[in-house]
C-alpha cells in the first residue's frame, strides 16, 4: 500500500511540475486542483483528503512562481466580497426600517396625544334607519349630500 501511495505522490509532484511550466499533457492546463489531479492520473478526492499537504504545497507553488492567485481563492475571495456588499446593503435596510419604525412610534404617540384615549367607536345605525331619518346620526359619520 505505501508503494501505491508513494507513486501516487510522485505522480501529484511531476504533475504539479508539468502545469507549473505550461506544459500539460492530459489536463485543460489551469492551476486548479482538478487539473492537478487529471494531470496526476489521480481523483480529486485524493488531493483533498489523503495529500492534502501536496494540494497546500501547489497552491502555495502556484503563488511564488507564477505571481498568480489560484483560482479557488479568487472564487472565494469574490464570494467574500458579494457577502460583505449584502450584509452592508441589509444593515443599511435594517437602520432605515429602525428610523421608520421609530417615526412610526412618535407619530402614534403624538396622534393619541391629540385625540384623547381612544374609545371603540359606535357602531353606526343601519343605513335604511339613516335614510328614513328615524336615528340620529352618530358623530362619527359624515353624511353624503343630497340632491
Amino acid at each position: 500500500m505505501t508503494e501505491q501511495h508513494d507513486d501516487e505522490r510522485a505522480r501529484i509532484r511531476a504533475a504539479m511540475d508539468r502545469l507549473l511550466t505550461g506544459q500539460a499533457t492530459t489536463s485543460n492546463g489551469s492551476l486548479t486542483i482538478v487539473a492537478l489531479a487529471a494531470e496526476a492520473g489521480v481523483h480529486r478526492m485524493a488531493l483533498i483528503k489523503r495529500h492534502t499537504d501536496l494540494k497546500t504545497e501547489f497552491y502555495a507553488r502556484v503563488r511564488a512562481e507564477t505571481k498568480q492567485t489560484p483560482e479557488t481563492e479568487k472564487r472565494l475571495q469574490e464570494a467574500v466580497r458579494t457577502l460583505r456588499t449584502t450584509v452592508t446593503n441589509q444593515a443599511a435596510e435594517l437602520d432605515k426600517l429602525r428610523q421608520l419604525v421609530t417615526n412610526l412610534t412618535l407619530a402614534n404617540a403624538v396622534l393619541r396625544a391629540t385625540t384623547g384615549p381612544s374609545t371603540p367607536p359606535e357602531p353606526a345605525a343601519d343605513a335604511r334607519s339613516l335614510q328614513e331619518g328615524t336615528e340620529a346620526m352618530p358623530d362619527n359619520v359624515i353624511a353624503f349630500p343630497t340632491p
